[in-house]
């Protein structure tokens, strides 16, 4: 380490005493008891002051693993490097055509690169038995692993567990294993919709989702319907899930028919998920109904150019730099302690509601 400043420069800088700067510094701050939270303000200042900078005129410590092959005639050695240090660390994702991944990946990637640290993305293969194997391989190329929602499937999570791999989380919360985990807080983020709802005085609501999403929509689902009934002279929203269009079919939208005419016309349509906002806005368009005129129009996520739309959309944005920083923080912390830190840390943090004119507000 290149230490390049005195504790009590950096306890000056925070309001700590010197004495603690020291335990954290030194691995020593859990065994008294100082909160975690204050460790990673320590942390990342220190980082950001040069203390965990490797100097230039020392060559980066590394072991060595051998492993014999056997061949014909004789016993050929392969050497592996093992970083000693946070080397790369890898996100893998179920899709790259989700919108919360082009969205992230930049937070993610200076939050890693201010800390020296390389970062990579990765899509999970479909093939069962090519993945096991890419599993067994993490060590050799990923310091540790962020997963990101779907990709962070039962069999991966305890195959990295079981192996004591440094990994977090992302936009998943299982529910038989304590992890570290960073999730967006959509039971904030239904609250905040619900009353923009009520401000703006709509009565019948639709709920849209897809057959894909549906088994991990259905809490957010309860959540908005709980919410929405409790508002005066609310309807009961209702619910519709549909199946997504591949790339070559098009877009079956005669399920619109029955909500946009007489006797039961919606007033406002939420849409649980970005990739389905678009062409539900290009059927509507067919079919003459003006957003927000004549039906209004609220998404669950951001997606890619919502606000450059010819009506833009109103949406809820995640917290991205926080979820960033949050976890580049603990996977760090879990790489440095080899993926067997003591504490595993549950983190939700509130989207915000980025009000566009698709839902009746100029």
């Amino acid at each position: 380490m290149g230490k390049k400043f005195k504790n009590k420069d950096l306890a000056s800088k925070l309001g700590v005493s010197s004495t603690l700067v020291s335990l954290v510094l030194n691995n020593k701050a859990d065994l008294h008891g100082i909160r975690k939270d204050t460790q990673e303000k320590v942390l990342a200042l220190a980082r950001q002051m040069g203390f965990f900078d490797v100097p230039q005129e020392k060559p980066k410590e590394r072991t060595y693993i051998r492993s014999a092959q056997k061949r014909t005639e004789s016993l050929a050695e392969k050497v592996y490097p093992i970083e000693t240090s946070p080397g790369v660390i890898g996100m893998m994702v179920s899709s790259l055509h989700d919108p919360f991944i082009y969205d992230i990946a930049p937070y993610l990637q200076k939050a890693f690169a201010s800390i020296g640290t390389g970062f990579s993305i990765i899509s999970k293969d479909s093939d069962d038995l090519r993945y096991s194997r890419l599993i067994n391989s993490f060590r050799k190329f990923y310091s540790g692993m962020i997963l990101v929602g779907e990709a962070a499937d039962d069999m991966t999570v305890r195959t990295l567990k079981s192996n004591d791999y440094p990994m977090v989380l992302l936009e998943q919360n299982p529910d038989s294993l304590r992890l570290n985990t960073v999730n967006t807080d959509m039971k904030a983020g239904a609250e905040l919709i619900a009353n923009h709802i009520k401000k703006l005085g709509y009565k019948n609501v639709l709920l849209l989702t897809d057959q894909k999403h549906l088994p991990s929509d259905n809490q957010v689902i309860n959540e908005l319907k709980n919410l929405l009934m409790l508002q005066d002279g609310m309807n009961k929203p209702l619910i519709e899930d549909i199946r997504l269009p591949l790339d070559n079919d098009d877009f079956d939208s005669s399920f619109l028919e029955k909500y946009i005419r007489p006797p039961y016309r919606i007033d406002v349509l939420i849409v649980l998920h970005a990739e389905l906002v678009y062409p539900v806005m290009s059927a509507l368009q067919v079919k003459r109904i003006r957003v927000p005129q004549d039906l209004a129009l609220i998404s669950m996520e951001e997606g890619l150019g919502f606000d450059l739309l010819y009506t833009p959309v109103t949406s809820l944005k995640k917290p991205l730099a926080g979820m960033a920083l949050k976890t580049s923080n603990m996977i760090w912390t879990e790489v440095k302690n080899a993926g067997k830190s003591k504490y595993k840390r549950q983190v939700t943090l509130a989207p915000e509601l980025i009000v566009r004119k698709s839902c009746g507000v100029l």
